[in-house]
């Protein structure tokens, strides 16, 4: 009986500590469940299990909220970069497989309304369906042809759509851009072959052309000769012609009987005296 009663104050003592210490924790949780840090380039809705989410948005920063009854969820409101792919038919009924890239960001001001509408799952819900709607509102104007040559058009055009239809759910399309386009291994064949015959053609017509300069310029060649053999025998008179036999002559008569009459005409040179 003795030793009972030396323990029991050993005893109290200990629960006094346990008691004091699940106190601690406690508090400790509960200051824990105070507080919420908002990341730089985000925005903070506050979510109660009383009331649901709460009007407004929380800025960058550590924020007081009731612990085990209020939530602070974040946004991301920096620009975020996407890629998605769209299937679509031009004008010329082609099937057309086109790879778009998106930045955006969510309007900071309207943070709470797309959590609480979309939620932070917005590219699988709302852009990825606007880029496929975008792409086929613009594709469906032009032929395929035209979706490689007026590839700028085509790229407004979807821009200016795809920013209509992400506005109404408060996301701002800040770049947009065009990765790829890619059509049918026939239409692909068609072009190749439309482009070898456009090559040839015009090697053809260089071929013709050259042909035609060089031929205009034979005729051309010939008609200097023509009129050179026919200003030289205008020109030819009997005087100039035995002129010319006295520059080539030797000296030497030419060994000919029988009285042959001389190749120089000595009266025409003297002037008939």
């Amino acid at each position: 009986m003795p030793t009972y009663e030396m323990n029991k104050p050993d005893f109290a003592n200990s629960l006094k500590f346990i008691a004091m210490g699940i106190l601690g924790i406690f508090i400790l949780l509960v200051l824990f469940n105070s507080f919420q840090v908002v990341g730089p380039g985000e925005r903070g809705i506050i979510f109660s299990q009383i009331s649901g989410v709460r009007e407004g948005t929380l800025g960058e920063g550590m924020h007081f909220k009731i612990p085990f009854i209020e939530t602070i969820f974040t946004m991301d409101v920096r620009v975020q970069k996407v890629q998605s792919e769209a299937s679509a038919a031009s004008k010329d009924l082609q099937n057309i497989h086109s790879v778009i890239a998106v930045n955006f960001h969510v309007d900071p001001s309207r943070a709470q309304k797309v959590f609480q509408e979309i939620g932070r799952d917005f590219k699988d819900r709302v852009i990825d369906p606007a880029v496929q709607e975008s792409v086929k509102a613009v594709t469906a104007h032009f032929t395929a042809e035209e979706l490689i040559t007026m590839r700028g058009d085509v790229k407004e055009k979807i821009q200016v759509g795809l920013t209509e239809r992400l506005m109404k759910f408060n996301i701002i399309v800040d770049e947009f851009s065009i990765v790829d386009f890619s059509f049918s291994e026939a239409f692909n064949h068609a072009i190749e072959e439309k482009q070898m015959a456009e090559q040839n053609a015009l090697k053809a017509k260089r071929d013709l052309d050259r042909i035609k300069i060089e031929a205009e310029q034979r005729v051309t060649q010939a008609r200097a000769e023509a009129d050179g053999q026919r200003l030289q025998r205008e020109t030819l008179t009997p005087i100039l012609l035995q002129l010319r036999a006295i520059e080539k002559w030797n000296g030497v008569l030419p060994q000919v009987s029988g009285g042959a009459t001389p190749f120089i005409d000595l009266k025409s040179l003297s002037g008939g005296k």
